[in-house]
């Protein structure tokens, strides 16, 4: 790839990073009692960038639709070796554990206990909220909160650097069986919506390039899928590298990838 003029002269330079990997879906059950897909991780710092070196970017796809069946997990995101995890799938009703991920999936109703909710990976995200008797199930986890038992919407996600976007937000949990319990909202950052009881239909997909998780379904319906994830570069002054859509902002210059690409320092 092309240079940008004066390339040669420069020397290492500092870029910030944000890195969000694709999220979780929700789990799919009949009866409801389904737990929210957990949003997929999402990392941020700064790392020494070198001129006339190239940068792998990998964005995840979120995890796929599922029928009847637990939540699937999302994929990573990454910039090199620095990765984002997974959105962890969640739990349908039932004693069976959601995943672990980035963020957590929320945990299955069950009839006397619930199910256990997915774990988080430690500066990544939160974990899913574990589910309860009476098929209430737990939403997923989002970057800046756990998810909760019904009806709770799915944990929030983060504002990166206050640029007015949110992203990896948890999805919401589907209804119960029992009181007809409602579906909740996804969270801030793309999380899905889960599906009421008895209704059926398909549940919210997370946002694209939000890592958004996926809501959950009642009556074994198909879920949505979960959102696919995104990263952002950043350096102070005008451009200097390439790869992405490039836009400038507040003194810093953007490299935005939907997709996977090159960054070019």
């Amino acid at each position: 790839m092309m240079l940008l003029a004066g390339a040669a002269s420069r020397g290492p330079y500092t870029a910030e990073y944000m890195i969000v990997a694709g999220g979780g879906t929700g789990a799919s059950t009949y009866g409801g009692g389904s737990g929210g897909g957990g949003a997929g991780g999402m990392i941020d710092s700064s790392f020494t960038a070198v001129p006339d070196t190239d940068y792998t970017v990998t964005i995840g796809a979120g995890g796929s639709a599922t029928y009847n069946a637990n939540g699937n997990d999302g994929n990573n995101s990454s910039i090199g070796s620095l990765t984002a995890a997974v959105g962890g799938g969640g739990a349908g009703k039932g004693n069976t554990p959601a995943s672990n991920g980035g963020s957590g999936g929320g945990g299955g109703g069950a009839h006397s206990e619930g199910g256990y909710e997915g774990l988080a990976t430690s500066g990544q995200g939160s974990d899913g909220g574990r589910g309860g008797s009476l098929y209430r199930a737990g939403s997923g986890g989002g970057k800046s909160a756990a998810g909760a038992i019904n009806p709770a919407a799915g944990g929030a996600g983060l504002d990166w650097k206050s640029l007015g976007t949110t992203y990896a937000g948890g999805g919401g949990h589907s209804g119960g069986q029992y009181w007809y319990l409602p579906g909740s909202s996804g969270g801030a950052g793309g999380g899905g919506w889960g599906a009421p009881f008895p209704y059926g239909g398909v549940s919210g997909s997370g946002s694209a390039n939000t890592g958004g998780g996926g809501g959950g379904q009642a009556n074994a319906y198909p879920t949505g899928s979960g959102g696919s994830g995104i990263v952002i570069i950043r350096y102070a002054g005008g451009q200097q590298a390439s790869g992405g859509s490039v836009s400038s902002s507040g003194g810093y210059t953007y490299h935005t990838f939907t997709s996977s690409g090159t960054y070019t320092g």
